[in-house]
C-alpha cells in the first residue's frame, strides 16, 4: 500500500538563505571599500557656504585652528607661516592642489597670508574649504 501525503513540502524558500549571504557580504564589501574623508586629530570649524566645490582629486589639505593663538598644520604637522612656504615645495612637484580648511574664528589675514604662500611658491590650486550645512 502507497501512502501519499496531504501537505506538499516545498523546500525553495531554502534558496533565500544564499542569496541574502552574498547581499550581506555584498553590502559589507561596499561599506568598507567606500572612501572615508577624513582628517582626524585637527578640529576645525570651517564656515557655512551654500555654494560648494566637488571633492578635489590629489589634494593636500592645510588646517588653520582656531582661537587666540591660531596654529597652521601641514601634512599632520604643526608648521610656521615661515615654515609653510619651503615644505609645499614637495607639493609643487607632486603637482597637488591644496585645500585651506581655516576655523571660522581665524583673522582673514592669516587665512589670506597661508592662500599667498602657497600661490608665490607656485601651486596653481588652492581652494577654501567651507560646510554646506549649519
Amino acid at each position: 500500500m502507497k501512502l501519499a501525503r496531504t501537505t506538499n513540502i516545498s523546500f525553495g524558500w531554502l534558496y533565500v538563505f544564499p542569496l541574502l549571504d552574498v547581499v550581506f557580504l555584498l553590502i559589507l564589501f561596499f561599506l568598507l571599500s567606500s572612501n572615508f574623508v577624513l582628517q582626524p586629530g585637527i578640529s576645525v570649524t570651517v564656515p557655512f557656504s551654500r555654494f560648494t566645490l566637488p571633492p578635489q582629486p590629489n589634494q593636500e589639505i592645510v588646517s588653520i585652528t582656531g582661537g587666540p593663538n591660531p596654529t597652521i598644520y601641514l601634512r599632520d604637522q604643526k608648521v610656521t607661516l615661515d615654515q609653510l612656504g619651503p615644505a609645499l615645495e614637495a607639493t609643487k612637484r607632486e603637482g597637488r592642489s591644496i585645500v585651506i580648511k581655516a576655523d571660522r574664528t581665524v583673522s582673514y589675514d592669516l587665512v589670506m597670508a597661508v592662500t599667498n604662500a602657497a600661490l608665490e611658491h607656485g601651486i596653481s590650486s588652492v581652494a577654501l574649504a567651507t560646510s554646506s550645512q549649519r
